[in-house]
């Protein structure tokens, strides 16, 4: 942990953020686990997480479009959980390439 003119500022890396679960705080929704994250590359700020969407009949009829999480949604991560403040989440299409 950081702490950069008395403010408190906590790191993480990719590799932790992708075992940690997030929850819909408005809804109670389990929205599941990190997979990817969007980044801006001019200003190396992320933008958002985003999450699998749901398997259907078990995975062997792929799966729902993505959620994407916005940064500035996520309220608290903790060590197992992220909390995130969606009044909806928005599902998005799979990218080609994960399938």
């Amino acid at each position: 942990m950081l702490s950069i003119e008395g403010v408190c500022v906590l790191q993480s890396r990719f590799s932790e953020l992708r075992y940690k679960e997030v929850i819909n705080v408005c809804s109670g929704q389990r929205l599941g686990y990190v997979c990817d994250l969007e980044i801006d590359m001019c200003d190396g700020r992320v933008l958002s997480l985003i999450v699998p969407g749901e398997a259907r009949f078990g995975g062997l009829l792929g799966r729902s479009d993505d959620y994407v999480v916005p940064w500035h949604c996520i309220k608290r991560i903790g060590d197992d959980i992220i909390l995130a403040e969606l009044p909806s989440p928005e599902p998005r299409a799979r990218c080609a390439c994960r399938g």
